[in-house]
């Protein structure tokens, strides 16, 4: 195993910090596989999935199974990390600019593009490596200017060159789900069924600019570029995976939710090709997958003690009843129904409620919205 350092823009005299990332496996085979952890640094369970890998990576790299590099960052974001008011961490946004740290992950295509259009001017179609080589050069082009921007083009340079990428979150309460992109769903099928996700959500692209999109959509945007150029489609295939995996929600934290996890990731690796192993029979998929334009938030409109009244992972009808909101001073009870028929996968862990809060989500077969796709 090599430890690596990388150390954030100081924005302030005496102040210094420094994201760590860990790499196991040979480099000269030229494949990569990129897992972090707790890019929401509030969210835990990547983080313990994360120890549970660590221990098994280097118990393989021993071995001489590996088949590629496998880069692990077991803490994503130690910005979000530090951030405490009140007594309680919040890692989910940036507290000197709100903004939420896993949005505003730069489109490289555009600088990439311009790199190659020498060799492509020249009639060459540039190579998977080629083009590789020049999104990493366009990323080490990006501004530093902050410990936010730093942040952001550190993980981004760990991962825009890599054939895997796996970003590890949670909800607030949840069962099992991920995101991916629709061209994606073959390759990532097996993750879910290793996973034993009860929701996958696909979208073409889901709006915001996250972190997994960054590095696998770029793909898509240079073959745009290419067709744009040329008049005919782009040579490119989707070269790298990324996934955004929701394990579970923040309380589910135990090694054996961990190990649990941890296995079905190396499974998956495994699967992949960076693990030599014996592939394991793959498990039913639990769910089809369904648009993530299908997955509806439920607000509540005004402020209370929120009753849930289903439970998770439950199949709700339209109009049914899934949670109360009640007010202590009137007396009045509202009903929050479901505005699809659909799984009930995430919910809200906080039972006092304000007005135009979010308080659960359900994931239809049907594609009803548009634009920006992902919660704040």
């Amino acid at each position: 195993m090599r430890t690596e350092h990388h150390r954030l823009t100081s924005c302030t005299p005496g102040t210094t910090r420094e994201l760590q990332s860990l790499h196991f496996g040979p480099l000269e085979q030229g494949r990569k596989a990129v897992i972090q952890a707790s890019l929401h640094a509030d969210e835990p369970p990547g983080m313990l999935v994360a120890y549970h890998l660590r221990r098994e990576l280097a118990a393989l790299e021993a071995e001489h199974r590996l088949r590629g590099e496998i880069v692990l960052l077991p803490m994503a974001n130690p910005l979000g990390l530090s951030q405490r008011l009140l007594g309680r961490g919040l890692g989910r946004f940036d507290l000197g600019s709100g903004e939420n740290f896993n949005r505003r992950y730069q489109d490289l295509s555009a600088a990439t593009y311009a790199k190659l259009s020498a060799e492509i001017d020249a009639g060459h179609r540039p190579t998977v490596a080629s083009v590789r080589a020049a999104l990493r050069q366009s990323c080490k082009e990006l501004p530093a200017d902050s410990e936010l921007a730093s942040l952001r083009k550190i993980l981004l340079l760990q991962s825009i060159d890599a054939d895997l990428v796996l970003d590890l979150h949670c909800d607030s309460e949840a069962v099992m789900h991920l995101y991916t992109a629709n061209p994606l769903w073959p390759q990532v099928e097996p993750l879910a069924r290793l996973l034993g996700a009860e929701v996958s959500l696909l979208a073409t692209e889901s709006g915001g600019e996250p972190f997994d999109e960054s590095c696998s959509m770029v793909w898509s945007h240079l073959n745009r570029r290419w067709q744009e150029h040329s008049g005919t489609p782009g040579p490119w295939p989707d070269a790298c995976v990324a996934v955004t995996v929701e394990l579970r929600g923040e309380t589910d934290i135990s090694h054996e939710l961990a190990e649990r996890d941890a296995a079905a990731i190396l499974a998956y690796l495994a699967q992949r090709g960076f693990i030599e192993a014996r592939l394991p029979e793959l498990p039913p998929l639990l769910r089809e997958p369904t648009p993530l334009e299908g997955s509806i938030p439920v607000i509540s409109p005004r402020g209370g003690v929120l009753v849930h009244r289903q439970l998770l992972g439950q199949w709700v009808q339209r109009g049914q009843c899934i949670a109360e909101v009640i007010d202590p001073l009137s007396g009045e009870a509202i009903d929050l129904c479901s505005p699809v028929d659909g799984l009930l996968y995430a919910r809200e862990h906080s039972r006092v409620v304000h007005a135009g809060m979010s308080i659960a989500k359900v994931a239809g077969s049907q594609a009803v919205r548009s634009g920006q796709l992902l919660s704040a």
